[in-house]
């Protein structure tokens, strides 16, 4: 089993498994954390932005995606598996610039709310103006004019792509085949592949590959919390794999996501309270849905329910019905409020009494209407693209607003960059319910792999914080780690082929028993294999009929040709061959065995093996090996 890491970085996974000639691809991310290497592109124009002194080179704004290929042919792939609606961003440049031809897995859910990340990707891309002198930077008399870390981007300028388009989107989207929890499927014969819930989010999943007998376990992204609305997580089925390859572990695993919240739930208060306006850049699914239903909570109790919400995105309104007609992806306790019947979030009638408003974008109707203080939830959380770009302009320079990142993936350091100095408040509440260092090395003990194959980030503490000892993992079972861009030989071995057997051959099975608890059943059959799929055929031969009347004189028999077992007693078969008539008979002993000469023929006896030499009498090589058959034990 070959294992190939394509991840742009440990958050963003993608990873390439071959195994029993079949060529799968677990999750296919894009790192988006190349946009900070950009200017903001807002739905106006901003001088002050186009004049920063630090950011010199501008470039068009689509060309920021990273994409790691060269490590393997992408055309090669069979199957790509998808765990949730984050990790599938960089899958319509695989399904249509690289010749695949495979099937894409995943949940209903999950391609949904992936297709809505992956419009509004291409909206805000493309919906900004651009240079059309674009890739000058590359060259390395510029890109080596780049501050900060730009002098190391030569290794993977030619990597990076422009954002695809609405129709690559499309055509993407119809290659993908919906798959349920717990629903096992055949790949080419060879694999079984099966999705269960990671509890991360809304429809995301873990893989479990393999066979009756190897077992290839991938988790991506999971949570053990009981809060949030996904289904729980199913981590039974993958107990006792092989191999267990983990990735998506939380990016702000010191905070706690319960703690978080609460305070970003005070501090947008604290805000509005003061007569402020709140910005928060975050995506339009996923973490949107608790954020809002514990946010109407909190102000219903702190008694700020007439200071309306905003939520701004071109997917924004389709996020949100999907998030209500998806109960059975839901966690139980929302899963009955659809049999009541309720909704099982209060969107729908927040919207309807005007406390929550969804808008396209900012020329959506927004201004008609629009008052402050409020609260806005809009893209990009690395603000540099989307509608939040627009509002920390107009809200920055009052020290009564407060911009406040939520979003784990991006920083917010980097994303306030361009915009500093920067008088409203910032503040960093990350909530990321996936499992921590803790808790994940607590479970993948529970599952007892026999081995585990991580990325090397999480087996040490950050850079940033080497005294943080408990932000790594720490694990029972044999490590493994996958650097980015190699190569690894997993050790997966197998040991045993399920092989079928047709009725005709199970009924002349004869099962002899070898020891206690052993049965050996020898057997003449035909061996049959297709689609890697394997079966034993009778072994048929023509014999005559005995009622010579009926018009078919021949008809087709089984045949069972005898395994003969045990060691030859060389006294016995000389007798056995004086009873044929054979008086001539002369016994030699050899380095290896015995060696029995009669007229013109010699027998060689050997530990394992009896040759009998003739020189070409077929009707005597015959009548002697019949001779020492009756010699031996037959089954």
């Amino acid at each position: 089993c070959l294992q190939y890491n394509l991840s742009a970085s440990d958050s963003s996974p993608c990873v390439v498994l071959k195994f029993k000639t079949c060529t799968i691809m677990l999750d296919c991310s894009l790192d988006l954390a190349s946009l900070n290497h950009f200017l903001p592109v807002s739905l106006t124009q901003q001088q002050r932005i186009l004049n920063l002194p630090h950011f010199p080179v501008k470039d068009e704004f689509g060309n920021t995606i990273q994409m790691m290929t060269d490590l393997i042919d992408l055309s090669t792939i069979d199957v790509i598996l998808i765990s949730n609606s984050n990790t599938m961003l960089a899958l319509p440049y695989i399904t249509e610039y690289t010749g695949f031809q495979g099937i894409v897995y995943a949940t209903e859910p999950t391609i949904q709310i992936g297709r809505l990340l992956m419009e509004e990707l291409v909206q805000y891309c493309h919906g900004c103006s651009t240079n059309k002198n674009v890739g000058g930077w590359k060259q390395k008399k510029y890109y080596q004019q780049l501050p900060g870390q730009g002098k190391t981007w030569n290794e993977n300028l030619l990597s990076w792509r422009h954002c695809y388009s609405q129709d690559d989107v499309h055509n993407a989207v119809s290659k993908i085949q919906m798959v349920g929890y717990a629903e096992a499927l055949s790949i080419f014969g060879a694999l079984n592949v099966t999705a269960y819930s990671s509890g991360y989010a809304l429809g995301s999943c873990n893989w479990l590959i393999g066979t009756e007998f190897e077992k290839v376990a991938y988790i991506s992204g999971s949570s053990s919390l009981i809060t949030p609305h996904p289904q729980p997580l199913d981590q039974q089925p993958l107990q006792g794999c092989d191999v267990l390859v983990y990735t998506g572990l939380s990016n702000a695993p010191q905070f706690n996501p319960d703690n978080t919240l609460a305070e970003f739930c005070c501090c947008l208060a604290k805000t509005v309270k003061a007569g402020g306006n709140a910005l928060i850049p975050c995506l339009p699914s996923g973490l949107i849905y608790d954020l809002l239903e514990c946010l109407l909570l909190y102000m219903e109790k702190s008694n700020i329910i007439n200071i309306p919400i905003y939520l701004i995105s071109p997917s924004a309104k389709a996020s949100l019905a999907l998030s209500q007609i998806y109960a059975e992806w839901l966690h139980p306790n929302k899963q009955n409020k659809a049999y009541l019947p309720e909704t099982p979030f209060p969107h729908d009638q927040l919207i309807e009494l005007g406390r929550l408003k969804v808008f396209s974008s900012i020329h959506d109707g927004l201004s008609y209407g629009f008052k402050k203080p409020c609260i806005v939830f809009a893209g990009h959380p690395s603000l540099r693209m989307g509608d939040a770009v627009h509002f920390v302009e107009m809200w920055g320079k009052s020290p009564l607003n407060s911009i406040i990142f939520v979003e784990p993936n991006f920083s917010h350091l980097e994303a306030l960059a361009p915009y500093q100095p920067l008088e409203a408040r910032a503040f960093h509440f990350p909530i990321d319910t996936r499992s921590n260092h803790k808790v994940a090395s607590r479970m993948i003990d529970g599952l007892k792999p026999r081995r585990v194959v991580v990325p090397p980030s999480y087996m040490a503490p950050p850079v940033e914080a080497p005294h943080r000892t408990e932000l790594k993992l720490e694990l029972e079972s044999p490590v493994e780690t996958m650097e980015r861009s190699t190569v690894r030989r997993l050790k997966v071995e197998r040991v045993y082929e399920k092989v079928d057997l047709e009725p005709d051959v199970s009924m002349i099975v004869l099962k002899v028993n070898l020891k206690t608890g052993v049965l050996v059943a020898p057997m003449s059959a035909l061996s049959s294999s297709r689609n890697n799929k394997h079966l034993l055929k009778p072994i048929y031969k023509r014999v005559p009929v005995s009622n010579v009347s009926r018009k078919r004189k021949y008809h087709d028999e089984i045949t069972h040709r005898p395994m003969v077992c045990g060691n030859l007693n060389v006294d016995t078969f000389v007798e056995a061959l004086k009873l044929e008539g054979y008086n001539d008979v002369k016994v030699e002993s050899s380095s290896s065995g015995k060696i029995i000469m009669l007229q013109d023929t010699v027998i060689q006896i050997e530990e394992g093996s009896t040759h009998i030499v003739c020189e070409g009498n077929e009707t005597l090589r015959v009548k002697l090996r019949d001779i020492l058959l009756q010699s031996l034990n037959s089954h």
